[in-house]
């Protein structure tokens, strides 16, 4: 066996949007990172390391929860520690809370930055006492969290922070081979226009060279090139260090393990096989998380766990459904909830249920156009409910076996409300814009604002200049009136869907 060296600490920020992320990092990057000349370009690599007087410390700077949870969905536990971003005068919000979920599937530690304290509004109690809500316990609070009050504005506190997540990381004890063949993981890539595929690459064990064979997930190549986050160029990459990667024959996905190989012969055959397997495993996983085969599982011994997320137009209804589903959990099998907010269905949520292997329960929400896309490429479970004991019902009698033939949903198609028109026959008529699929006029419709259901009904009438038409394809524009509903505003979206039976695979 290698001998293990100590490495340093590979560290994620998360937080809500706007509470100072970025401007944290961009502090730490013009004041701590060692001011590389690169043709004064300063590129986007997604990581870099910052060096203190107690070692270096490798920042990833994931552009959101989306991408940290899409990595941890494919087993990479990229992160030693977590450090939680919150606005002083602004504090908990939704994707604070989802920040803080995702940490405890990953099982990562957490580190909480209370940002902005040289705002004049600036309360740290209240954030204290609204984390705590959150079951993230300050440590001056008798908890075990470490909390660092911080301004990326002025700097103040955030050398305290840096000493802070080196305390951490050596309670970690983090070590790795820095000889021998390269191992790491894929932080994200790209084709960039002058250099072809680039991939940022976390070191995790041994050392990168330039001209290893490197095989990332299904794709490989020779290494033609590497830089650091300082856009200079680099030979070698030890542990814990991220380097961008020039030279291999396609893009792999963030989170792929990137490993030397002795041979390219060697790395095409593993790529090839990766590729066959790849269709089969994806076959498997949109099986495993369908919560029809759940008693199957039970019965064979395998599922303990039925993991759901929950999204509710309401808070009362989430605490309402998450109470009465965990109460299902019986000695064989338990339901937890691993998530549950306000709001339609992002891509975050399905990346999520990815990565926890859960059932998507959506009371009435529908999901954005980019989660929508993901659900179907990734075969995610998702149902529509508006009743809450439907939910209920469901669930246990996903538990029990005894499905009925369950009534689907299929979305026919989704109309954009460009204008409205009032007239005085017929009441509102909107003026609409498919934008996916197509509009049938015998089919049911939803009308959404901002992902949430308002309103169920019927189509009734469609006309497109004057006449009266059957169906609009996608791209077309046409003037929808929804039966009995003429509280319509710019910017809804009208959804058309149909119903059909598919019988239960209990």
């Amino acid at each position: 066996a290698l001998e293990s060296v100590p490495r340093g600490p590979v560290v994620t920020v998360m937080g809500h949007v706007d509470h100072g992320k970025t401007s944290l990092l961009d502090y730490l990057r013009d004041t701590k990172v060692a001011a590389g000349e690169a043709g004064g370009i300063t590129q986007h690599i997604g990581a870099y390391q910052v060096e203190t007087s107690g070692g270096l410390i490798t920042f990833l700077d994931t552009p959101g929860h989306e991408a940290f949870s899409a990595m941890r969905s494919r087993g990479a536990q990229v992160t030693d520690l977590i450090v939680l971003v919150v606005a002083a005068d602004d504090g908990v919000k939704p994707q604070t809370i989802e920040a803080i979920n995702h940490a405890r599937t990953a099982n990562v530690p957490m580190i909480v930055a209370i940002n902005k304290m040289d705002k004049a509004e600036a309360n740290a109690d209240r954030v204290k006492q609204e984390l705590t809500a959150q079951a993230v316990v300050p440590e001056d609070w008798g908890g075990d969290v470490l909390v660092n009050e911080v301004s990326a504005l002025t700097g103040e506190g955030v050398d305290a922070l840096l000493e802070a997540i080196l305390l951490q990381s050596e309670v970690l004890d983090l070590k790795a081979p820095s000889l021998g063949a390269a191992m790491g993981v894929v932080v994200e890539a790209r084709i960039d226009r002058g250099r072809g595929v680039v991939a940022t690459v976390l070191v995790r064990s041994g050392t990168l060279r330039k001209g290893d064979i490197l095989l990332a997930g299904r794709e490989f190549g020779k290494v033609r090139a590497m830089a650091d986050g300082a856009g200079r160029v680099v030979k070698e990459a030890t542990p814990s260090c991220p380097v961008e990667v020039q030279g291999l024959g396609g893009v792999p996905d963030a989170g792929d393990d990137a490993v030397v190989v002795a041979t390219e012969r060697r790395a095409r055959e593993i790529a090839q096989h990766r590729q066959s397997r790849f269709k089969e495993v994806k076959l498997a996983r949109q099986q495993s998380m369908k919560l029809e085969n759940m008693f199957e599982q039970m019965s064979e011994g395998e599922a303990q766990t039925l993991n759901l997320i929950i999204k509710a137009d309401v808070q009362g209804s989430i605490e309402a459904l998450t109470d009465s589903l965990e109460k299902l959990s019986r000695d064989d099998v338990k339901v937890q909830v691993v998530h549950g907010m306000v709001g339609g269905i992002n891509e975050s949520d399905v990346n999520l249920a990815m990565a926890s292997n859960a059932v998507i329960q959506a009371f009435n929400v529908r999901p954005d156009s980019s989660a929508r896309k993901l659900i179907e490429a990734e075969g995610v479970d998702v149902h529509y409910h508006n009743v809450i004991y439907d939910v209920v019902d469901e669930v246990k009698a996903a538990l029990t076996g005894m499905l009925a033939p369950v009534i689907k949903e299929r979305a026919v198609g989704l109309a954009e409300v460009r204008e409205v028109f009032r007239a005085s026959r017929v009441g509102s008529i909107a003026g609409c814009r498919v934008v996916d699929g197509e509009v049938r006029r015998n089919l049911p419709v939803r009308v959404l604002r901002d992902s949430i259901v308002i309103f169920e009904g019927q189509i009734d009438s469609l006309r497109r200049f004057k006449e009266d038409v059957t169906e609009v394809k996608n791209g077309f524009e046409c003037g929808i009136g929804v039966k009995n509903y003429n509280d319509i505003k710019e910017g809804d979206q009208i959804e058309i869907f149909e119903r059909f039976e598919e019988q239960a695979a209990a």
